[in-house]
């Protein structure tokens, strides 16, 4: 093993909607890592610079050590830290795997798998939009989509009644285009009560969805857990979660079918390493949630590879700018499928003209 080094300094850079860390070390190594969620970029930023004057001069190899300390120092919780929080973790991580010359899979139980199953976005105004950008989909290999049953005003104008059977009406029109070979994941967004999202869950168990995502606000695991019981849909949930805590009270509650962790803001890939084993032990399955920046990408990648209990993995393309820019090689993608690299770390570099 490579002799001891220190963090030299923490570089923060926001870049497009995300928010991009580098841990410089005094032997040249240096970690990427991501954190923060959409909107709260500038101020997770501020969070991971007040946390660098901790980590100068520190072993990078104390990620667990590091995580506590800092998150046991603070009078604060939530999605700031934790998602400078977990910049740090990811990076630190990408330290550990470059200097040992190992993908950081195999420091943490090594592959379980060559290759992750994705989902694609799939969307549009209209319902002949979204029937259109389903099967698109389902022509570039993909075999699961998630989409959001209703249109983007169903606020304004319409009555409960008329918002559900908009839902009814578009999934039932994507199941007819796609049939049986494609995987519906029906995305809520935590806009419906629980009492509406019962209701609407029980009509669409007729077109079997794979999972039914944030039917209500995660502030209640109680109440999650009767939306579970009263309708035949797997509830998956989580992606605002911060911490292990909450994972534990939910899988307690028998609440959800799926997790969905984010490494960006839930402890990196310590904590969501952790999110994983507790759902293995309550027969869950983990389906991690991504800011959708090609290195928090990679850093699921890295998680999706040594579980047991991966189910899918949130995708959205990246062939694009500006997602196509930022790395100097793209991870491969074939028929839907993300390839589990070999290389060390995280598996990817920044293109610095970028």
């Amino acid at each position: 093993m490579p002799a001891s080094t220190k963090i030299e300094r923490v570089e923060t850079i926001l870049w497009e909607r995300w928010l991009l860390i580098r841990i410089h070390c005094e032997d040249g190594t240096v970690g990427i890592g991501e954190g923060g969620v959409h909107g709260w970029q500038r101020p997770t930023k501020t969070m991971v610079d007040t946390m660098s004057d901790y980590l100068v001069g520190k072993d990078p190899s104390f990620i667990e050590h590091h995580y506590q300390w800092l998150y046991r120092s603070s009078h604060f919780m939530g999605s700031v830290v934790q998602g400078a929080l977990s910049a740090i973790d990811i990076a630190l991580w990408d330290i550990k795997g470059k200097r040992l010359d190992v993908p950081i899979y195999d420091l943490m139980g090594g592959k379980t798998r060559d290759k992750l199953r994705c989902y694609m976005h799939v969307g549009g105004v209209t319902t002949d939009d979204l029937v259109a950008s389903a099967v698109a989909a389902a022509k570039q290999g993909y075999t699961a989509v998630r989409f959001t049953p209703y249109g983007s005003d169903y606020y304004l104008h319409k009555s409960y009644t008329a918002w559900a059977d908009e839902a009814v009406e578009r999934v039932g029109a994507v199941k007819d285009a796609v049939g049986g070979d494609m995987d519906l994941c029906v995305e809520l967004h935590r806009q419906m009560s629980p009492a509406e999202s019962i209701s609407l869950g029980r009509r669409l168990e007729q077109f079997n969805p794979f999972f039914y995502e944030d039917p209500m606000l995660p502030d209640s695991p109680a109440r999650m857990a009767d939306v579970a019981e009263q309708c035949n849909i797997p509830i998956a949930t989580g992606e605002r979660f911060t911490t292990i805590f909450e994972y534990q009270q939910l899988l307690e509650a028998r609440a959800t079918s799926y997790v969905r962790p984010d490494l960006c803001l839930c402890g990196g890939r310590s904590g969501c390493k952790k999110v994983a084993a507790m759902a293995e032990a309550h027969h869950v399955k983990v389906i991690p949630h991504n800011p959708l920046s090609p290195i928090s990408t990679a850093a699921c990648v890295q998680l999706d590879a040594c579980i047991p209990n991966f189910a899918l993995q949130e995708y959205t393309g990246e062939s694009e700018p500006p997602k196509s820019e930022l790395l100097m090689e793209p991870l491969e993608l074939i028929d839907g499928y993300l390839t589990v690299p070999e290389d060390p770390g995280l598996g990817v570099e920044l293109n610095e003209e970028a």
